[in-house]
């Protein structure tokens, strides 16, 4: 399995994000000649049926157009400026421009994107997808048509704990996608000790935030070290630097 490494693995956060526009196809190009294994990026679903690579509902915020991706068309999206000229782009499109061995981890933001993102990843290397959410209904319906590629659980707050074993049974989980924000919320003790307890269940653990300074205060990342298998940074070098440090890369 391409996820079993004898070191960290570093994903790029919606590609490079801290310096190319997020989720473009030169983030992720960027991100994977830096160093990184892979890339983490975020799909929906268009009117006309296609997985395009949004982080948002909408492509306010990251483009020079605006609208909700599920009421446009692919034709319309691509006219959308995502900055440096990059365009938005599908799925398949991440595929064809990213080495063969680079790790893709694609989270699903809903449940109807499930069926057709297992149909695309079937038709690339299953061998190198992570699937994740936070929906836990759209993993469930991705498992009915795709039961072999690697899932994680996305977590975003503290009821979905106690649901984590009963689903790694029914999900067939790999991984628990873990917020360095639960340092600050629940604080550092507790956090090591969920990992743990993870862990025990036979589950990775894959950190990710939305500000990479958490990884670095405090050595907060150094005080986690044995206790996760992925990190999804914004700044691959520096985090790549950093494990180095550490003598995780």
């Amino acid at each position: 399995m391409l996820w079993e490494r004898d070191r960290v693995i570093v994903l790029g956060h919606r590609g490079y994000m801290s310096k190319y526009p997020e989720n473009s196809l030169l983030a992720f190009r960027k991100a994977v000649e830096a160093g990184a294994d892979g890339i983490e990026l975020d799909v929906w679903l268009t009117q006309d049926g296609k997985v395009i690579v949004m982080h948002d509902e909408s492509i306010d915020r990251t483009s020079n157009l605006s609208g909700k991706q599920k009421e446009m068309t692919l034709e319309e999206l691509k006219k959308a400026d995502i900055g440096m000229g990059e365009r938005i782009p599908t799925l398949e499109e991440v595929f064809e421009v990213l080495p063969k061995d680079a790790l893709i981890n694609v989270e699903l933001k809903d449940v109807d994107t499930a069926r057709e993102v297992a149909r695309i990843v079937s038709e690339n290397d299953p061998e190198r997808v992570m699937i994740s959410s936070f929906e836990i209904e759209a993993l469930r319906e991705y498992r009915k048509h795709d039961t072999e590629t690697a899932m994680g659980l996305l977590i975003d707050r503290e009821e979905v704990v106690p649901l984590i074993p009963k689903l790694k049974e029914e999900l067939d989980l790999w991984s628990i996608n873990v917020p360095m924000e639960a340092i600050p919320v629940i604080g550092l003790e507790k956090t090591v000790q969920a990992l743990h307890w993870a862990r025990s269940m036979g589950l990775k653990v894959a950190l990710w935030t939305e500000n990479d300074v958490l990884f670095y205060k405090d050595d907060n990342l150094a005080k986690l070290k044995g206790l996760f298998e992925i990190v999804i940074a914004n700044d691959v070098e520096r985090m790549i630097e950093y494990l180095r440090r550490l003598g995780l890369r």
